[in-house]
């Protein structure tokens, strides 16, 4: 059975059900309890669990991150909320120097298994410095795994996941998807890092995405079948581990791909997706694998600008029409 929630409330639901299935798990973070979250994510879970568990942390991304590091180094299971990736990189340091490496470093003494999760992207008329899509930057790191869901459905059951995984977690998530409304199952389950979907079955062309620009993606294949143009669209759901093998098996049917990745275009996970698919599908690949990012420059605040800037419908069926020689 499922039921029509909405993205925040998946979130909410994943970590309520496994606050309550382990004591040792516990939110922190700016405004998550007195004021039920920034965005609401974190509603109601106060009243039921208390302020030991859903704590209200002062504007320190780089204190309460490290303090957090450190809760999870003697056995909890932290959750760390940034009211926006863009917060996170004052807590470079321990994010990226400490948590990862925590475990190779101690020689396998002390794991790090912990969360951290928020808005990550354009969240509409942020400005360029509320507005960074931080997988480019942080998922280049190795000993940390990260999901970027784009459905509510997914943003549960890869939560749920991530709490219990013994290894630290970067949730990204994106404002603009926080009040979409979609099915997710009432029962109890959990999704498996490293397992992308395929969204939409196609035969002329791969589209490879992440987040919230699968949806762009939806809206382009939908908008090309009307010119006899079928697109096959994969949801990555997470980029590390990356589920590579569903990518190219689409792409030995469809012979053609395009990456659509709302990161800037140098050194981003849609540049590595592309590289292993000229890799694994030389032979099959028609024309070179196509990339739509978001524009090379900070993101604009102007709402006309900022849609033109990321990967948006328009320019990724242009790229389509282009790879699969039909502009």
């Amino acid at each position: 059975m499922t039921r029509i929630i909405e993205y925040r409330d998946a979130l909410n639901e994943a970590m309520s059900e496994e606050m309550r299935r382990d004591e040792r798990v516990f939110l922190l973070g700016e405004e998550v309890a007195e004021y039920d979250g920034a965005y609401k994510v974190s509603r109601g879970m106060l009243k039921e669990f208390g302020s030991r568990r859903i704590v209200d942390t002062p504007i320190s991304e780089s204190g309460f991150s490290g303090m957090a590091i450190g809760a999870a180094m003697i056995g909890l299971r932290p959750i760390v909320e940034f009211m926006s990736w863009s917060f996170s990189l004052v807590a470079a340091d321990p994010i990226l120097n400490n948590a990862p490496k925590m475990l190779y470093m101690s020689g396998g003494q002390y794991g790090c298994p912990i969360v951290f999760r928020g808005n990550d992207g354009a969240g509409g008329q942020l400005g360029s410095t509320h507005s960074w899509c931080v997988e480019g930057l942080f998922s280049n790191v190795p000993g940390l795994k990260m999901a970027i869901p784009a459905f509510p459905a997914d943003a549960k059951g890869l939560l749920k996941s991530a709490i219990r995984d013994d290894d630290p977690v970067f949730f990204l998530e994106s404002e603009r998807l926080l009040a979409f409304s979609d099915e997710v199952p009432e029962t109890e389950y959990v999704i498996p890092f490293g397992q992308a979907l395929v969204r939409r079955p196609g035969t002329d062309c791969t589209l490879v995405s992440f987040g919230r620009p699968v949806h762009f993606c939806l809206e382009a294949a939908e908008e090309l079948a009307k010119e006899g143009i079928s697109c096959e669209v994969i949801d990555g759901r997470t980029i590390r581990p990356l589920d590579i093998d569903t990518i190219v098996a689409s792409v030995k049917k469809t012979n053609y791909c395009v990456v659509v990745d709302q990161s800037w275009p140098f050194g981003s996970p849609g540049s590595e997706i592309a590289s292993q698919v000229h890799q694994h599908c030389f032979d099959d690949l028609d024309n070179a694998v196509a990339r739509v990012h978001s524009a090379d420059v900070p993101t604009p605040y102007a709402t006309e600008l900022e849609q033109a800037y990321l990967p948006n419908t328009h320019r990724i069926c242009e790229a389509v029409r282009a790879t699969t020689y039909n502009a």
